[in-house]
């Protein structure tokens, strides 16, 4: 290469990165010039420990509204010396717009003090944080939190201490903080059904910190901080990892270990059945605590939790007990992947499907919020909807007063074969009849072959699943996946709701999990999958005791709900796959009855899927007919 090359992508590598720095540091003038900055407070909770928190306040003598986000991710303004954070730009915004805007990270993450526990950080951290902030003399005592993924999951629990300060919240793609709601006992997004999510094993791989990591002395002022902050940034630096194989490493307790990862919580949670005691001593929202915030919720349709977040939203609208509450939540659900709400444009396509224009109607719907219940403009924010919903297949956005839409009404559809519905060649049938005769479908389930996950409704995998809708035809081809698809549509149809599924299960092993896809087959063959979820048998009588499976005994096994709104067109089927798994985007289960996480060797279990009038296997969709 010549000098002269040389010279020209020199140049041209310091000009890209000054100007991206320049960028950086004019954000930052802009905030001098328009507000207080004041980082690393270390805010004081009850039992001594100190949060690490940011402080952008607009230049006034009057007191203002706050918006405080709290989070587990790192938001040091430099690295190296240099400065690089995000969240400056977000702190400009509110500022502008005449808030203070407050970042922390919870406790034992970076610079704040104390033992991080995922899901188990104190409730009180929350209150605490709304006292002291409410407390200084620049603030007007009101406070908005807002967040999305793991700086959302915190708020719904902490509402539920009623600080009097809290007044209004932006939750947004929030399951990681659904604990107990009604059927679904998540505990955070740990399990599905009973399954275990393996989303937190690659994610607490790069967020756990080990307990030998250096950490800062406690106690250490403020001034040490700042100048310290552009050394340090206290965050670990973690070998990336190829988490499509290393997830299928055996025993399941430990892959992270075999990654030489960090010590950490995982190795204790991995541990946990869906109903331990320990998932009710942590931040985690549950069906028996209380709820009278305002609030806004973001869900989105390719997430990982829509089913249970929705099963929330409907959960606060019908327990809340003070007047107003239920009229005050509202709900936007968008057909975007994990945390993508503002990423959608006019040609949104989620894996391979094209969901035409997603924007959001509104994209300032949240500053409109906080104008309302912070500052108390009045700008009508109550006269929308309660639910706007966006309709995939016809691609447009809707809206209703509830969710489901009044207008949806539940319709059965039957499973039926003449017993070879395996892969999409088989005769498997979606009809509106029962089937007379029991011909049971059968499948062959290996652990040690299990059905990939392609696409989906996931988060934070990795590279092991990519989230979305993906064409499953090559997948179908599967003898171990019984295909059952309806008749061409004589007329186009709305399903816009929760998606139940019956199912008659017996099998040979003591122990076993059903899988289910709902798809949208196009006329030439494409089939785009919508949702999925997954039933660990022997939870299939609820999660307080293991029931196992007797051979040769048929047993009724109702799937966890799944959801979405999708427009099927004339001439589309309606499709749904069966399996027995799902993996990695849920866990192996080795069919011995043991506990599957510390288990390198499984067996083979002979599954069937019964359908007959004795055992009618069925899904209920709900359906809009316009």
């Amino acid at each position: 290469m010549t000098r002269k090359r040389l010279s020209i992508i020199f140049l041209l590598t310091f000009l890209i990165y000054g100007w991206s720095f320049a960028q950086e540091k004019s954000i930052l003038d802009q905030l001098h010039e328009v507000a207080i900055v004041d980082q690393k407070i270390m805010m004081p909770m009850r039992d001594g420990v100190r949060l690490a928190t940011d402080i952008y306040r607009p230049k006034t003598d009057d007191p203002v509204p706050i918006v405080f986000s709290r989070t587990p991710y790192q938001f040091n303004s430099y690295s190296n010396g240099e400065l690089v954070s995000r969240h400056m730009e977000t702190a400009l915004e509110y500022v502008k717009r005449g808030y203070a805007y407050v970042i922390q990270n919870e406790r034992g993450r970076f610079f704040s003090e104390g033992e991080w526990d995922i899901l188990g950080v104190p409730l009180t951290d929350g209150y605490d944080a709304f006292e002291w902030m409410s407390n200084q003399t620049w603030s007007n005592g009101k406070i908005g939190t807002i967040g999305c993924s793991s700086t959302a999951e915190w708020q719904m629990a902490v509402a539920s201490l009623d600080h009097p300060s809290h007044t209004a919240l932006v939750a947004q793609g929030f399951g990681a903080g659904v604990g107990r709601i009604g059927d679904y006992y998540e505990q955070g997004n740990w399990y599905r059904g009973g399954a275990g999510q393996m989303l937190f094993t690659s994610w607490l791989y790069s967020t756990q910190h080990d307990p030998m990591a250096p950490r800062l002395p406690k106690g250490i002022e403020q001034e040490d901080l700042l100048r310290l902050q552009k050394f340090y940034d206290m965050a670990p630096r973690y070998a990336r990892v190829d988490w499509a194989e290393g997830l299928s490493h055996l025993p399941v307790k430990d892959i992270i270990k075999n990654v030489n990862g960090p010590k950490g919580i995982y190795e204790e949670m991995i541990t946990r059945k869906p109903n331990d005691p320990k998932w009710y001593e942590g931040g985690l929202f549950h069906d028996d605590m209380d709820f009278e915030k305002p609030a806004f919720w973001f869900v989105s349709w390719y997430d990982v939790a829509s089913s249970p977040n929705l099963a929330m939203y409907n959960h606060i609208r019908e327990a809340a007990k003070v007047e107003g509450t239920k009229e005050n939540q509202f709900l936007i659900i968008a057909p975007t992947l994990h945390c993508s709400f503002l990423r959608a444009t006019e040609n949104t396509v989620v894996g391979e499907r094209s969901m035409g224009n997603a924007i959001l109607p509104d994209p300032a719907i949240t500053f409109k919020w906080f104008d309302y219940w912070l500052k108390g403009d009045q700008n009508a924010i109550l006269d929308m909807p309660k639910v706007t919903y966006f309709t995939m297949g016809a691609n447009k956005w809707q809206t209703s007063d509830t969710w489901p839409p009044k207008e949806a009404k539940m319709e059965t559809f039957y499973l039926n074969s003449k017993g070879n519905a395996n892969s999409r060649l088989g005769d498997g049938a979606l009809t509106g009849k029962k089937a007379g005769r029991d011909n049971p479908d059968t499948f062959k389930y290996d652990p040690m072959n299990p059905v990939n996950s392609y696409g989906g409704n996931v988060c934070c995998t990795g590279n092991a699943v990519q989230g979305g809708a993906f064409d499953q035809q090559e997948m179908e081809l599967r003898e171990d996946i019984l295909v059952y698809t309806s008749e061409p549509l004589k007329e186009g149809i709305e399903v816009s709701g929760f998606i139940e599924a019956k199912l008659f299960l017996s099998s040979d092993v003591k122990d076993t999990d059903l899988t289910i896809k709902i798809i949208d087959v196009y006329p030439d063959g494409k089939a785009y999958n919508l949702d999925e979820t997954i039933q660990r048998i022997r939870y299939r009588e609820g999660y307080e005791k293991e029931v196992f499976m007797e051979s040769g005994e048929v047993y009724e096994v109702n799937m966890t709900p799944m959801s979405t709104s999708n427009y099927f067109e004339k001439g589309h089927s309606i499709r749904i796959e069966i399996s027995s798994s799902n993996f990695p985007r849920f866990d192996r289960n080795m069919n011995t009855g043991g506990n599957n996480y510390d288990e390198t060797e499984g067996v083979v279990a002979t599954n069937s899927i019964h359908h007959s009038n004795k055992y009618p296997s069925q899904i209920k969709l709900p359906i809009i007919r316009k």
